[in-house]
């Protein structure tokens, strides 16, 4: 068995499994949901409802399902047996013996449509969920630290002396190589692996939710979504290039939502925003699966190509985003842009307080690259808090009265 690199999760999962009877670990296909249960829990009885003769069980024998398969218990690919659920929640508040359980099921799935439907309806209030993205930097360095991305002093203060320095090209291999753990292993084929993702993705996930006709014109939608990663999300211009109506590019850019393959970043505007704009922004969580939708092959032609900003702003956010996932949190994170063009890539609000970053791939810092910083200090109800620039300098530096520049290491 390949190496198993920790995965800061298991700190959110060791409050929560105190907390609830059942915890579900969602998240994308290959992002290691089952390799980090069976870590977790490895005298605990495992069962695969990818296995078609323990699916059929729990299928058609929902109720004697855990007799054979006694809690506590692991089982993988929930989402293929929702009839499981009700005898979950049975047992759960113990129904039969009276003693209502905390730590009983440990889950994972890779449909979210599928899965929160089922939770929604059996499971509420007895279920923990926590999202599994990709590695993080922090994990596949080996660092363990753990608070999540905030451009604050204190922040800095504590993330300091755990930083780990990485030269361009390491960190442009790392965008084209991508996050998903198999990667890590260097005898991986990236484009074999990438090809037999997409395909196994669309055959299964996909096929399940929706019925599409056309596996080549589903794959030819990711692609143009790939194309347009770190762009505000225009379901027209989706719509007329692969020749599908809008409503379809709608119901498919939910999918892909749904399935952990791309964030939607909202902008932030209140009712005193009167010329904020209201389209989010598409991220995907994955630059190697960008990179593999687009065509870029190499780290050198990649760092010099046209995407090169979109695609290293798309990695910044998702290790943003990760930060605040792998402690159990929504990623409480937002975009500026307003009528007139003037944009901030991302806003984190926290406690009343906005921290403004942008996010660029140079390592020539100048102070004109927080100029659009000034549209927000003035919001009625909030408090403009420090921001700064993330980009390719090497040292963390003062960039204005209370501004930093942040190299990508201390994210």
């Amino acid at each position: 068995m390949d190496r198993y690199i920790k995965r800061h999760l298991e700190f959110a999962i060791e409050r929560a499994e105190k907390m609830f009877a059942a915890l579900l670990i969602s998240g994308a296909r290959q992002t290691g949901k089952t390799r980090l249960l069976r870590e977790r829990y490895p005298r605990l009885p495992y069962v695969t409802l990818d296995d078609p003769v323990q699916h059929q069980e729990a299928v058609n024998n929902p109720g004697g399902f855990f007799e054979t398969h006694v809690p506590p218990v692991v089982v993988d690919e929930i989402q293929y047996a929702p009839e499981l659920f009700r005898y979950i929640k049975m047992i759960a508040d113990g129904v039969h013996d009276g003693k209502r359980k905390k730590g009983f099921f440990f889950m994972s799935g890779s449909q979210q449509y599928v899965l929160m439907k089922n939770v929604s309806e059996s499971l509420a209030g007895r279920i923990g969920i926590l999202n599994l993205l990709g590695l993080s930097r922090r994990e596949i360095e080996g660092i363990d630290f753990r608070l999540p991305f905030l451009p604050s002093p204190d922040y800095f203060a504590e993330r300091k002396s755990s930083v780990s320095p990485s030269n361009s090209k390491d960190i442009w291999e790392a965008i084209l190589k991508g996050c998903l753990p198999e990667l890590q292993n260097p005898d991986t084929d990236r484009e074999l692996f990438y090809s037999a993702y997409v395909k196994t993705y669309i055959e299964r996930d996909v096929r399940q939710l929706v019925n599409i006709g056309d596996e080549l014109a589903f794959l030819k939608f990711m692609t143009a979504m790939a194309a347009r990663t770190g762009q505000l999300l225009n379901y027209t211009s989706i719509a007329q290039d692969i020749g599908l109506s809008v409503s379809t590019i709608e119901r498919w850019v939910s999918i892909l939502r749904a399935s952990n393959i791309i964030y939607l970043l909202q902008p932030y505007h209140t009712n005193m925003l009167k010329r904020a704009i209201r389209t989010p922004k598409l991220y995907f969580l994955d630059t190697g699966l960008v990179c593999y939708l687009s065509g870029w092959n190499t780290a050198t032609v990649l760092e010099r190509g046209a995407a090169a900003g979109a695609i290293f702003e798309t990695y910044c956010i998702a290790e943003i985003i990760k930060s605040y996932t792998n402690t159990g949190r929504e990623p409480p994170l937002y975009f500026y842009r307003d009528k007139e063009q003037h944009e901030i890539d991302v806003l984190i609000a926290e406690n009343g307080t906005l921290y403004p970053l942008e996010i660029k791939k140079h390592a020539s810092p100048r102070p004109e690259d927080l100029h659009a910083f000034r549209y927000i200090e003035n919001i009625p109800g909030t408090i403009r808090g420090p921001g700064g620039l993330i980009c390719l300098y090497p040292s963390l530096t003062s960039l204005g009265e209370k501004d930093k520049v942040i190299p990508l290491g201390y994210v």
